[in-house]
């Protein structure tokens, strides 16, 4: 699933970019979340912290409020450099302002010079691109969860109520599975760990066979490392 967070005052221009966006998803059969917003608020702020969704943001740089566009990109490069940022303007003479203060923007967007084309085209770039898309999908009766492995930190089996706790940076989801079943589903960047924990080796920095305990890039330290599953691990 790829997440568009639209930051645009203007109505016609929501409007336009609601097409573009529904219409290159439909063409290319793939799953999207869309929220609008027309200017910062705590709602878009939470969004922004949001680390479970690979994101698309267009941002118009001129906003009511004293919070601009550049600003809200500033916001969502402090900790993520992984979504796309498209800037949309009235103006032309705006594109060396951002140049020169945000890094790693996809593109910049005259409102009024073949806006809708050149969106279109930036969207279809942006879902051809090649990235990290895996996810783990668990099913239930309960509850149904979708997270991109790439924000999995490990996995455990909690003993009290046979379920499996997966770990992400900012939460943790708790689910009805098995842990083998949950493995299965996984690629090679999990091992595990310990008989009751798989961990997801892109995100451990640190192993201390010897105490029994890992760490995470995050400063966490988890005491679930077994000498048994050493040579997988190390492998």
């Amino acid at each position: 699933m790829i997440k568009f967070i639209i930051v645009e005052d203007d109505k016609n221009i929501q409007d336009i970019v609601k097409k573009v966006i529904r219409k290159i998803s439909m063409l290319n059969d793939f799953e999207i979340d869309v929220k609008y917003y027309t200017k910062f608020n705590k709602d878009l702020k939470k969004e922004i912290d949001e680390e479970l969704y690979r994101k698309v943001y267009i941002l118009d740089i001129e906003l009511d409020g004293n919070v601009s566009g550049i600003d809200i990109a500033h916001m969502i490069r402090d900790n993520d450099w992984d979504s796309e940022i498209i800037f949309i303007t009235s103006h032309d003479k705006m594109f060396e302002t951002v140049h020169r203060n945000i890094l790693d923007v996809f593109d910049f967007i005259e409102k009024f010079h073949d806006f809708t084309k050149r969106l279109e085209d930036d969207i279809k770039l942006i879902y051809n691109q090649k990235f990290d898309k895996k996810m783990l999908k668990v099913y239930s009766k309960n509850a149904d969860l979708e997270i991109y492995f790439k924000n999995i930190l490990y996995i455990t089996r909690d003993k009290e109520d046979r379920k499996i706790i997966i770990y992400t940076k900012d939460i943790s989801f708790k689910i009805v599975s098995t842990l083998t079943d949950v493995f299965d589903k996984l690629d090679d960047r999990f091992v595990r760990m310990h008989r009751s924990c798989i961990a997801n080796k892109d995100h451990v920095v640190q192993y201390c066979f010897n105490d029994g305990y890992f760490i995470l890039d995050n400063g966490k330290k988890v005491m679930m490392l077994s000498k048994k599953y050493r040579k997988e691990i190390l492998k």
